[in-house]
């Protein structure tokens, strides 16, 4: 069981930037692909990002592709999404998840969320 729990979110001027965390209970952490996802008040929740196992290899959603980075430290089980050149539309409710296959986090169905932190960017 991995427990995930993100911190960092706020409320931002569009484009300003984030910084979310996401600490993980367990080292097992470091063998499951991890991402995040978000969403927005009335709106079904959507991948954002995925990071393989190793750090290796990354993959984004197109609306965010250039503007966020995700990234993570096995060493410390946590992993990070940074977020730049943030836009009113990228307000929404932000969660980390950690999955052990490509398809689930594409069809947003891993193994763990977390409870999930509030990003609110104003105009």
């Amino acid at each position: 069981q991995v427990q995930l729990v993100e911190s960092g979110g706020g409320l931002v001027q569009a484009g300003g930037s984030l910084r979310l965390s996401c600490a993980a209970s367990e080292r097992t952490f470091s063998s499951y692909l991890m991402g995040w996802f978000r969403q927005a008040p009335g709106k079904e929740r959507e991948f954002v990002a995925y990071i393989s196992p190793s750090g290796a290899t990354t993959y984004y959603a197109d609306s965010v592709k250039g503007r966020f980075t995700i990234s993570r430290d096995n060493a410390k089980n946590t992993g990070y999404l940074q977020m730049n050149s943030l836009k009113p539309e990228d307000t929404a409710v932000y969660y980390c998840a950690a999955g052990r296959s490509i398809f689930q986090m594409l069809a947003a169905r891993p193994d763990y969320w977390g409870p999930g932190t509030q990003v609110t960017v104003s105009s």
